[in-house]
């Protein structure tokens, strides 16, 4: 009897740390700097301290195309694992980011998009000062030609036409990057985190990972062609409110109704249905979040699968269903973050 009691925990012991075997929290920055935008920015000050709580608190800050390797590969991530990655490629990255985290010798990635770069437009960083980043050991990574909406058909363009361009974009840009770089990763960070279905089918098709801005660890159950990230600015970079999310878990996703971001007209209150492995999770204690209509408790439809609904049309342009619940085994919460694209009532999409 004894001997079935210890095989039996060792079953449960051994499960649970597969568990969470695979968990990398992806964090996104765009600005480091006191004098930019807000909305996208966090100051020199708040970035050096967010860099010193990793060093002192065991985290461990690996590279992007290790936790994607991981991921891939169903192998083992260290507890505590952050990536960090810049959107954009601003001169505030060379000038204020690089040195504090050549401090600590902190590995990083930048999505770059070449349009910018080649019109030398204020505040972007040269090629020069790319391949110099390069050249330490910086990822260079894939933003698209422009930073397009990438999404988004033109005027009279047929589905055809759409694909065969944002096609060539892509493939475009990661010639370039290895021209001037000869890095070619193959990762792209979508412009505003947009995607959709038929974007990811072409990341499939070419061997590309994707990366957004919707909210969340990345692991085991994280798709590939859209992997989750933290955006990091404005009233997200205060060091109280993420050092929750330094620690967060990927939300165990087994199944969900809806993954297509992008809502059809009349259809802009969402039923999201989600099963989870409620292995290392306590259901009943799972909240989720409306963006722009609070808090809103899931209904659970079984003992595994809940449903989560705006009660009020989600806004034009882009929004996110929020989920969090405690972990039994460990300190931090599973992180849940789904994003709608909504266009305006007309069919447009709204100006930005």
């Amino acid at each position: 009897m004894v001997k079935k009691i210890v095989l039996g925990l060792m079953v449960v012991c051994c499960s649970l740390l597969h568990y969470h075997a695979q968990a990398v929290v992806i964090l996104q920055y765009h600005h480091v700097s006191d004098s930019t935008p807000k909305s996208t920015s966090v100051t020199p000050e708040q970035f050096a301290e967010q860099m010193q709580y990793l060093a002192e608190n065991n985290f461990t800050v690996m590279p992007l195309t290790d936790a994607v390797d991981a991921i891939k590969n169903n192998t083992s991530i260290a507890n505590n694992s952050i990536v960090i990655t810049f959107d954009d490629g601003y001169q505030s990255i060379i000038q204020n980011a690089a040195p504090i985290l050549a401090s600590h010798n902190f590995p990083f990635t930048v999505f770059v998009s070449p349009a910018p770069i080649i019109a030398g437009y204020d505040g972007m960083m040269s090629w020069q000062d790319i391949k110099t980043l390069a050249e330490q050991g910086v990822t260079i990574a894939n933003h698209s030609w422009g930073h397009e909406h990438l999404i988004r058909r033109l005027p009279k363009e047929t589905t055809a036409q759409w694909h065969d361009r944002v096609e060539n974009n892509i493939l475009s840009t990661e010639a370039e990057l290895l021209k001037q770089t000869g890095q070619s990763v193959k990762f792209l960070a979508y412009p505003y985190g947009e995607y959709t279905a038929a974007l990811e089918a072409i990341l499939v098709k070419h061997g590309f990972v994707g990366f957004g801005q919707q909210s969340g660890a990345a692991g085991e159950y994280s798709s590939i062609t859209a992997l989750p990230r933290f955006p990091v600015a404005n009233a997200y970079a205060d060091l109280s409110s993420l050092t929750v999310k330094f620690s967060s878990l990927p939300m165990p996703v087994v199944k969900q109704n809806i993954s297509e971001p992008v809502l059809k007209t009349g259809q802009f209150r969402p039923k999201l249905v989600i099963t989870l492995d409620t292995t290392d999770l306590y259901p009943h204690q799972l909240m989720c979040f409306i963006q722009g209509q609070g808090a809103k408790k899931p209904i659970w439809l079984s003992e595994d699968t809940f449903s989560i609904q705006a009660p009020a049309d989600v806004t034009p342009g882009r929004s996110r269903y929020n989920c969090t619940v405690p972990s039994k085994t460990r300190t931090g919460y599973y992180w849940f973050s789904q994003m709608w694209i909504r266009p305006k009532d007309d069919g447009k999409w709204p100006q930005e």
